[in-house]
């Protein structure tokens, strides 16, 4: 139910926000607005003010503003004047592109209230290096200090997964300048490509193989009927030696159960002051084409580690607001960098998230609490404005690309071109959102 509430509440105040941009800038140039709508569908709810017709519809995925249109239907001579079509087109440019700008504004004063409050950040210290991956063949290696990623700086967590975002769009190694746990300098190289799609993918996602938290070799959770669980294994046993070898950390603990699909295991651990011998057998699961191990067990978490980790950033008001306009403007300029190489063929589709994965993060973020759902509704908002001033037929950005092409031919585009655009629009949207959603149900259900 949360879930639900939760993204019905983002729909409802991004479109609200949008709609409203159109609404508030074709007042204010002298054009009659018809209907504000939020959803589409049979009106739920109406209500009229000032010759506006302001309803509420059950399909929320989206909205519109409805204005008046000699194209749409007649028109008296007493209010041509206040028709869309009869205004400069710098007015219709400026009407339309109000949309996509309310919601980058959207975004600045979400960020605002975020940074306003003093932000919880994780320092740019690797807690751990997942075996296998990129990061562990660069040689990362707990502890290191995280001082630039593709000659960018950055000073926590958040930048670093910005960082590598930015840096999967260049098909080059990332070079990664860390101080080591010893105080030298050093270089990493970072390279998915060895590792193929999955790896180039997961770093477009801000995931490397590195993770700022550490776990102690001590089971934290079990999962019901898994191998683990099956074999006597309980959460708070530490974990002493496997096979007769001394286990020092959680990480070595998985590479040997990865390793071991179906064979036998020979595991000491302490369990309060009593040391025990279990015999595990880890059952094979097939991942990204190979067989692996699995046990069903999860980590207990390093406190002290996770402890020195956090601190708090505090911002001035007008601090605030300087570094809320530039998490926007970044935010928003990353993401038309990342469609350009989805459309050039140099990104991956699978990073094409549709409104079951949006619902999904939405109930997340708000079981976290205030701050991550509003960073999460911040994040949709500059979504929604870079997509809707796209140059795609349909989109307010298309729109835009007419009455620009109008701005410089002195006469408006002609309703046939428009009119097969808006088709190849409405295809090449319709395309998009079947990705998406192939991609939502993959992501929830397993696919």
């Amino acid at each position: 139910m949360l879930t639900l509430l939760a993204f019905l509440a983002a729909i409802g105040l991004l479109v609200t926000f949008h709609e409203l941009g159109h609404y508030w800038v074709a007042r204010l140039c002298g054009v009659k607005v018809l209907r504000f709508s939020i959803g589409f569908g049979k009106p739920l709810w109406t209500y009229w003010r000032k010759g506006t017709e302001w309803v509420i519809c059950p399909i929320p995925l989206g909205g519109y503003v409805r204005m008046l249109d000699e194209r749409e239907g007649p028109v008296t001579e007493e209010l041509r004047p206040q028709a869309f079509n009869n205004q400069h087109v710098l007015k219709r440019i400026a009407i339309v592109a109000a949309g996509p700008l309310a919601n980058l504004l959207l975004a600045v004063l979400l960020y605002w209230v975020v940074l306003g409050q003093g932000v919880s950040q994780v320092k740019p210290l690797v807690g751990t290096v997942v075996a296998q991956t990129p990061a562990a063949a660069a040689g990362f290696a707990p502890g290191d200090r995280i001082l630039s990623i593709a000659g960018q700086p950055v000073a926590n967590w958040q930048q670093i997964r910005l960082a590598f975002v930015e840096a999967a769009m260049s098909p080059d190694a990332t070079v990664v300048r860390v101080e080591t746990a010893a105080g030298a300098k050093a270089e990493r190289r970072i390279d998915p490509a060895r590792f193929g799609d999955k790896a180039v993918t997961a770093m477009q996602q801000g995931s490397t193989g590195l993770t700022p938290g550490r776990f102690l070799p001590v089971i934290g959770a079990l999962e019901d009927g898994g191998a683990a669980q099956s074999a006597g294994l309980k959460a708070g046993d530490k974990l002493l030696a496997l096979n007769g070898q001394a286990l020092n950390s959680w990480e070595g603990w998985v590479t040997q159960v990865r390793n071991s699909p179906g064979r036998d295991l020979d595991v000491k651990v302490l369990r309060g002051a009593e040391t025990l011998n279990i015999k595990v057998r880890p059952q094979a699961h097939q991942q990204d084409g190979e067989v692996v191990g699995r046990i069903g067990a999860a980590p207990q978490a390093d406190a002290d580690w996770g402890r020195q980790l956090l601190y708090t950033e505090h911002y001035s008001v007008p601090q605030a607001a300087l570094a809320a306009l530039a998490k926007t403007w970044d935010t928003s300029w990353m993401s038309v960098k990342f469609m350009g190489r989805m459309l050039m063929g140099q990104a991956s589709l699978d990073n094409l998230s549709g409104p079951l994965t949006i619902a999904n993060v939405a109930g997340q973020t708000a079981r976290e609490g205030l701050t991550p759902y509003l960073e999460f509704l911040a994040l949709i908002s500059i979504s929604i404005g870079v997509l809707n001033l796209l140059p795609i037929p349909v989109l307010d950005g298309g729109h835009l690309m007419y009455y620009v092409a109008e701005l410089i031919r002195g006469r408006p585009v002609s309703e046939r071109a428009q009119l097969f655009g808006q088709k190849i629009g409405f295809i090449l949207l319709a395309s998009l959102m079947a990705f998406a959603l192939l991609n939502d149900f993959s992501r929830l259900f397993g696919g």
